[in-house]
């Protein structure tokens, strides 16, 4: 089996790359936003009510981006992949 570079958002979450948060005034919430603010959270750079105020998230939904990661990596949280994982 061949291995495979991990891609961006992998590393934000192993911290192995610098974190750059998204704008707070995001709408479109993308794979590698979404890793980011779970990165921020998990690596201490943003305590989990900051991550929520800043980003006007519900607890409820920052929790299931961080339950997804945990449970099938970060191509669960792909939008389109929600019905698959559930």
């Amino acid at each position: 089996m061949e291995r495979r570079e991990p891609d961006e958002a992998e590393r934000l979450l192993s911290g192995r790359d610098p974190i750059e948060l998204p704008p707070t005034d995001t709408k479109r919430w993308v794979v590698r936003r979404k890793a980011a603010v779970v990165a921020a959270v998990r690596l201490g750079h943003l305590t989990l009510e900051e991550a929520c105020a800043r980003y006007s998230l519900s607890l409820d939904e920052f929790l299931s981006w961080q339950r997804v990661v945990d449970r099938y990596g970060i191509h669960g949280l792909r939008a389109t992949r929600v019905q698959q994982y559930r």
